[in-house]
């Protein structure tokens, strides 16, 4: 053991004279929170009186709610013991009227058991749990796909996050949204369909790209199946003919099929309603017409070689 000062603390001394675990005061320390004063000829930190003091005001400042980003403002001087504090109440403030709102939403709706037990825990999450549920449902569906530069940074700063002040409405959408992603089976699913349908670096669209979105496209098989025509008909070929042309038509009904399975077209609408934006109608059945006809489609091109 090196030669200490008696008015120097190692970081178990420390712990000792504050009542604090020694891994708590480690991790202040890493933080920059409570650095040491000194290290050891062997590297162990050192702390002096000051220090007790500080781990002190730090312990206070926890208690009081702060996160270790503000106790570090505090005891920088970048900001004020009264201004963190409100800026921490605030935060907790926002973080209790969306519990609120998920509760009362989860009150009113009915549920089975397994349902009510599923809607609560996601009701008592924290702004940081929410987003780490979308961040992981990002991560397994996007993370290794090879895209576009551009499309993968679009991706990563997608965000979806109730307001402070949340409508019944959203409130309801983001309990379903949670559920959606959630579900192994629809991340897969999502997943598959997200490979279909992305372009990748350096490559060529892929042909169903241009289905998904495209609200043209959507518009022109809606206004088409308004009038009561049958996708697997000759005026349903014309159609297929005039959107895709001499396009590879297997690719774009394979990418077509995945959207379907995946849910893409609810996905869509969740998120819009939990961003309480403005959302374009539900497209499914649509776009189920539109691979009906494409299976029509392909069916009679095979009839056609095969003459």
């Amino acid at each position: 053991m090196d030669h200490e000062s008696p008015d120097l603390l190692t970081i178990g001394r420390l712990a000792h004279r504050t009542g604090l675990p020694v891994r708590t005061l480690r991790f202040w320390s890493d933080e920059g929170a409570v650095p040491p004063v000194a290290r050891s000829a062997s590297g162990y930190r050192l702390y002096d009186a000051g220090s007790v003091a500080r781990v002190e005001l730090v312990r206070t400042l926890r208690e009081l709610g702060f996160g270790l980003d503000d106790v570090c403002r505090v005891l920088s001087g970048r900001t004020t013991v009264a201004d963190a504090h409100v800026a921490a109440l605030d935060a907790q403030i926002r973080s209790l009227k969306v519990s609120r709102a998920v509760l009362s939403t989860v009150a009113t709706r009915g549920s089975t058991t397994e349902e009510t037990a599923l809607m609560n825990r996601l009701a008592r999450l924290s702004a940081a749990e929410r987003k780490q549920i979308i961040d992981g449902f990002k991560e397994e569906v996007f993370g290794d796909l090879d895209i576009e530069p551009c499309l993968r940074d679009r991706l990563h700063t997608l965000s979806v996050e109730l307001p402070d002040d949340p409508t019944p409405d959203q409130v309801d959408a983001w309990i379903e949204l949670a559920e959606l992603v959630l579900d192994p089976g629809f991340r897969v699913r999502f997943r598959t369909w997200m490979q279909l349908n992305t372009p990748a670096s350096g490559r060529h669209r892929p042909p169903g790209a241009s289905i998904w979105w495209a609200r043209q496209v959507v518009q022109t098989v809606a206004e088409v199946r308004k009038r009561g025509v049958a996708p697997e008909g000759p005026e349903a070929a014309g159609v297929v003919c005039g959107l895709f042309g001499d396009a590879e038509r297997a690719g774009a009904l394979r990418s077509l099929e995945a959207g379907i399975e995946a849910g893409a077209e609810h996905y869509r609408r969740l998120v819009a309603r939990v961003r309480g934006q403005e959302s374009s109608p539900d497209a499914t059945e649509d776009l189920e017409w539109l691979a009906r006809a494409l299976q029509a489609a392909d069916r009679a091109g095979g009839r056609h070689e095969a003459r």
